[in-house]
């Protein structure tokens, strides 16, 4: 293999599957390069083909992007040497190997052939003497495949030994994945006095809001980006990241910010104390980007750093929030030539804004500079961008097209006239407004169809949903190609998530779209597409949740949640109300087991306001009051909440969905619990009856979910034996139905109870599963369950240090996640008062060390060494 004697680094990647990057020509490969994607998906790693781009002239910033973003890099060389562009010195193969880091582990494997062509000769003996690269031979496709899967294995398994490093006294304060930091893709310029600015701003902190304001392509989230970064050491216990794009209601502000931070929000306690909880004494910046659209949620932010005084936020805006503790940077458009001057030749006196032209020209034409012929053009295109990012971007690719003169003339003849259209705007608003018009005016029909119906996605979509959309539109067919040129116009953007290709918008692009949608009357046909195309969606995803493929489905709906969430804004806004309910009651068990009951209500009030304008059934109806009802059940309990909830109950009843009725009937029977202790008995009997109910419906998910009830209410009543039949009865059904978040939730209850009952053996083996289990759903709630019944144990063996270090680290789990426990419920914290009065030092000494724990290091230390193995690949995305 490698034999570079150097310390390799451990592998990372932002989604913590490993990538392998695939290098060779398309055409004569083909049946090789599904070899190798066979090879690499049989051990359960992310390909990365870079299909899309491998066109004449792939935009080089790209495959640079997906290098960077890689872990191991794959080539496969046969007779070709590929094709060389005009301008260019060497192929696109060649290319990316010089570009892969030299880090960066290099497996070769060479065709045997004895007609290879001379320069590919050439790159091959120079390969051979790189001491980072393994060289290997292959004769047939399905030989490379055997040879690419054993290769990679070894290769991991030596990255493995490596990362094996001893266990240091730094915590690992990395935010949840959903909310880290993007990479950027390409250089930032211009940008370095601000960043310091921005740096200064937060460093002192007295100011508990940092608004970046500036009208939209002026580079407000890429500063934000950037000073983020560079902020990292300020804020100790983490950087999140929060894009506010998709988000169009302002009672939506906490819910995203919950989800950002990793935060799951059941219902049973107001968001915004979970939120405060969880930044409790913890030193966080956390950016908010795209803030205009939601600003008169703002006062939501004095709430919370008034109950969060360490947190500190970073806001990106069009517009000034004015609220108290708001500091404004007023981030400036990028330096342009001085007035009548040329650009510089010289790259140290060279304004910022061509030197941002002159870099995003050079992923098209590697050549490119400023020359004297040149140098007028380019400083009169800047000037007349006035030096904002995204339109200099978007001119500088057209030299794929254009000439600097001819984009320079072009933008001469047509700023004026777009933006005399516009004046409504402030003038930098009509400068991007119009740049962007522009750049979509030099685009075929077809394309820009495709980019102004690509306006009804959120966030990120994928080649998928986009040839879905295309059924019946001018574009139909094209999606593919067409896509590829937007790419390449700098229109749409494309990454890697969850080992998939997706594409996205930005912001002031996917408003432009929109409003082309609007001005075309086509909006409320796209948005009826948009949303079928993910109702279908969900019906396939959606059974899979309450069964075997729970964890898969949970998953896959969170790649695709912000489309999720603008499905049911679009059912809500074109008046599919009876649509929108279902879709919402469809995917009931992901917003329970993610935690997005907040949302919800959000959308399903807004549903129960638009039914006197449109009527909409009985089943809607309870649908929506369900969703509305639930926090309300759990937070300001009342005879109202309970009547109300009976009112679903009703009206599920009345519309022959009994299983749904059944549920309400389990959710009244808790509002009533939590409304007075007295009505213990007629909960119990409702219950009992939702249990029957379900059984015979056979709806195992929610049976298993009200046995849990049943039991938690036998429990709080001192009816343990009667406790224990209820949490065994749920963690069967549960169990039988492959149902690993009930398992979770009943076994830890069913295990604490064991526990308190003097069954410690039986309660260990269950604590241990139960924690397994939670850490393949990626269920942090259960895994500090789980830690905590271990640490349980541990201190009833009198094992001090261990004991104390679990709890610790539980207790940081939960504090980050913002959950509470019934205390009637806990189990662990008793034991580890006795040994703290029996043995302090080592109680005091484990607690300093839990505190230092990552996720995985806990896990570790509650789990054989052989249990642990069986979950490290899982939490290696922790």
């Amino acid at each position: 293999m490698v034999t570079s004697g150097q310390q390799h680094p451990v592998i990372r990647t932002p989604d913590q599957r490993i990538r392998v990057f695939v290098s060779s020509t398309l055409r004569e490969l083909a049946e090789e390069r599904d070899a190798v994607r066979s090879a690499i998906e049989r051990l359960r790693l992310a390909p990365v083909m870079f299909e899309l781009g491998a066109r004449p002239h792939p935009p080089r910033d790209l495959y640079r992007s997906y290098l960077a973003q890689s872990d191991v890099f794959v080539g496969i060389y046969g007779d070709s040497y590929g094709w060389v562009a005009p301008d260019e010195n060497v192929s696109g193969l060649e290319d990316e190997y010089n570009l892969a880091p030299r880090g960066m582990p290099k497996l070769i494997y060479v065709k045997d052939t004895d007609t290879r062509d001379d320069r590919l000769k050439d790159l091959i003996s120079r390969i051979q003497a790189d001491d980072t690269a393994a060289y290997l031979h292959f004769h047939s496709a399905q030989d490379l495949e055997d040879q690419v899967a054993g290769d990679l294995a070894m290769l991991l398994a030596e990255r493995f030994d490596e990362s094996k490093a001893p266990v240091t006294s730094e915590p690992d304060s990395r935010p949840n994945l959903v909310g880290r930091v993007p990479v950027p893709y390409t250089t930032t310029i211009g940008r370095e006095d601000d960043i310091d600015a921005v740096r200064t701003l937060l460093s002192r902190g007295s100011d508990r809001v940092v608004s970046l304001i500036g009208p939209g392509g002026i580079g407000k989230s890429r500063l934000a980006i950037e000073s983020a970064l560079a902020c990292a050491d300020l804020f100790p216990d983490g950087v999140y990241f929060a894009l506010l794009e998709g988000v169009l209601e302002p009672g939506l502000l906490l819910p995203t910010i919950a989800y950002y931070l990793g935060i799951r929000d059941n219902g049973e306690t107001a968001l915004e104390e979970r939120i405060a909880l969880a930044l409790e004494d913890r030193h966080v910046l956390i950016v908010l980007d795209n803030f205009e659209q939601i600003v008169d949620a703002a006062p939501v932010l004095v709430r919370l750093y008034t109950v969060a005084p360490t947190a500190t936020f970073l806001v990106t805006s069009r517009i000034v929030l004015r609220i108290r503790g708001e500091r404004v940077y007023e981030v400036p458009p990028l330096t342009t030539p001085a007035a009548d001057r040329p650009a510089s030749l010289d790259r140290t006196t060279r304004t910022a804004a061509v030197s941002l032209f002159v870099d995003r020209a050079r992923a098209i034409d590697p050549h490119f500079d400023v020359t004297p012929a040149n140098a007028n053009d380019l400083a009169d295109i800047c000037r007349r961008l006035e030096g904002l990012p995204l339109a200099i971007e978007l001119a500088a690719a057209k030299v794929r097209i254009l000439s600097p003169a001819g984009i320079a003339s072009r933008l001469e003849q047509s700023l004026p006239l777009l933006t005399a259209a516009v004046r409504d705007l402030p003038e930098r608003h009509r400068t991007m407004r119009a740049t962007i018009d522009w750049s979509v005016s030099l685009l075929p029909d077809a394309q820009r169809a495709l980019l102004e119906d690509l306006g009804v996605f959120a966030t990120r979509f994928t080649l998928e949903a986009v040839e879905a959309l295309g059924a019946g539109r001018s574009w139909d067919g094209e999606a593919l190609d067409a896509l590829a040129s937007l790419v390449d116009a700098s229109l749409v953007q494309q990454a890697e998530l969850g080992g998939r290709r997706v594409f996205s918008l930005l912001a002031i692009v996917r408003e432009y779209a929109v409003g082309r949608l609007k001005e075309r009357g086509d909006a409320d046909e796209v948005r009826r597409a948009h949303a079928d195309h993910y109702r279908a969606l969900v019906a396939r995803i959606a059974p899979d949740l309450g069964g075997p493929g729970q964890a898969e489905a949970v998953a896959r709906l969170g790649l695709e949640l912000p489309n999720l969430r603008a499905a049911v804004r679009h059912l809500v806004y074109t008046d599919r109300l009876d649509d929108a309910g279902d879709f919402a009651w469809s995917l009931l068990i992901y917003w329970w087991i993610s935690g997005f009951f907040a949302e919800v209500r959000v959308w399903m009030l807004e549903l129960l306001e638009k039914q006197h304008e449109r009527p909409i059934t009985p089943h809607t109806r309870a649908i929506a009051w369900f969703f509305a009802l639930w926090g309300e059940m759990w937070q300001r309990p009342s005879e109202q909440v309970v009547a109300g909830l009976g009112e679903c109950v009703r009206l599920f009843t009345e519309s022959g969905d009994e299983d749904a009725a059944a549920m309400a009937l389990a959710a009244r029977a808790t509002a009533r619990v939590q409304f007075s202790p007295l009505d213990a008995d007629k909960a119990e009997s409702e219950l009992q009856q939702a249990v029957v109910t379900l059984r015979e419906r056979g709806n195992t998910w929610a049976e298993a979910i009200t046995e849990v009830s049943l039991g938690r209410i036998s429990w709080v009543r001192g009816a343990a034996d009667d406790a224990r039949a209820h949490f065994d009865r749920a963690t069967a059904v549960a169990e039988a139905g492959s149902d690993l978040f009930t398992t979770s939730v009943a076994g830890n209850l069913r295990a604490r109870l064991n526990f308190q009952l003097g069954r410690i053996e039986e309660a260990e083996r269950e604590f241990v599963h139960t924690l397994l289990v939670s850490v393949g759903l990626h269920y942090e709630e259960g895994v500090a369950y789980g830690l905590e019944g271990v640490c349980a144990v541990a201190a009833a063996h009198g094992e001090a240090w261990r004991a104390a270090a679990l709890a610790v680290a539980a207790g940081e789990i939960r504090r980050r996640i913002g959950i509470f426990d019934v205390e009637a419920f806990t189990v662990h914290t008793p034991y580890l008062e006795i040994l703290r009065g029996r043995d302090p030092q080592s109680v005091a000494a484990g607690e300093a060390a839990g505190a230092e724990l990552t996720v995985a290091e806990a896990v570790q230390l509650a789990l054989s060494e052989e249990e642990f193995q069986a979950v490290a690949d899982r939490l290696q995305a922790w």
